[in-house]
């Protein structure tokens, strides 16, 4: 049966220590043999497993230790973080720039409304820090509406930038299904307003 425990002393110099435990007990002798070659020096503190033979004097020592080496992060764990950016986050800006690319070119679009955009998730941004820190210092909260409303009017590319960046308002479930309603709505927007169904909405 192995055993966990940690290297409680370790004499260097004389290729010996003892283990302690994990689960309490008394601490049991270990040579420097015992360890598997690819183990490296024994230090102080090091987690180890081992199992227990008795020496030919009647004491306890252990035999066949492993150190146990700390789990490295699964990729998984390296990017839980909630601001990391999915798939929808990660395109929707080059993918909107290219469609206002495309109807600039096609429906003529007026150069302010490239300036609304700009404009708009500046201010965005601005809000959402301001925000952010109003949170860190309980201090009195931008409300959920008033930053969909601004990305609703064009400032949405700013507030993608503010949730990444900020790492505010990016693993809320319910403010997040919202944002990208309110982003879809805002792109539909667009479209039908640069586009020749203007002339059939105005009509």
């Amino acid at each position: 049966m192995r055993i966990e425990g940690a290297v409680k002393t370790w004499n260097d110099d004389r290729g010996f220590g003892f283990i302690e435990p994990l689960h309490g007990g008394q601490e049991i002798f270990v040579h420097i043999k015992a360890f598997a070659s690819r183990s490296g020096r024994p230090e102080v503190g090091q987690r180890v497993t081992f199992e227990v033979e008795m020496a030919p004097d009647g004491k306890k020592r252990a035999k066949r230790v492993e150190v146990v080496r700390p789990k490295r992060p699964s990729v998984r764990g390296r990017n839980d973080n909630p601001a990391q950016w999915g798939t929808a986050t990660l395109f929707a800006i080059p993918a909107f720039f290219v469609l206002f690319t495309i109807a600039a070119f096609l429906w003529k679009v007026p150069g302010w409304v490239a300036g609304l955009y700009l404009g708009a998730s500046v201010v965005c941004f601005v809000v959402y820090a301001v925000d952010k820190s109003a949170a860190a210092a309980d201090r009195w909260r931008v409300s959920e509406d008033t930053l969909l409303g601004l990305g609703l009017i064009a400032g949405w590319p700013g507030a993608i930038v503010a949730q990444q960046v900020l790492r505010h308002k990016s693993n809320k479930a319910s403010f997040r299904a919202k944002f990208w309603a309110t982003v879809i709505a805002n792109v539909l927007g667009f479209i039908a307003l640069s586009s020749p169904l203007r002339a059939m909405l105005l009509a």
